[in-house]
């Protein structure tokens, strides 16, 4: 796990950071309290890297349609 601050992080970096905490949980050879900042910090990162996520769907959702191309989906129902 990195020093540096979630926020600050790429998104490459915090899923490596999450990979090392979730392994580190996994393997269940921390302490208690140890653990349970862990899991807050996986949280934090989790969430840090759905909104990278989110943030990079939208951009891309926008060259879309700036190209004259479909943003979004369609339910298939009706077929």
């Amino acid at each position: 796990m990195t020093g540096k601050p979630v926020a600050e992080m790429t998104f490459e970096e915090a899923m490596a950071d999450l990979e090392r905490v979730v392994t580190a949980l996994e393997r269940g050879e921390v302490a208690l309290e140890e653990s349970i900042a862990l899991y807050e910090r996986g949280a934090s990162l989790r969430a840090h890297c759905a909104d990278k996520l989110k943030a990079a769907e939208a951009r891309v959702e926008l060259i879309r349609a700036e190209a004259g191309r479909a943003t979004g989906t369609q339910p298939a129902e009706g077929l």
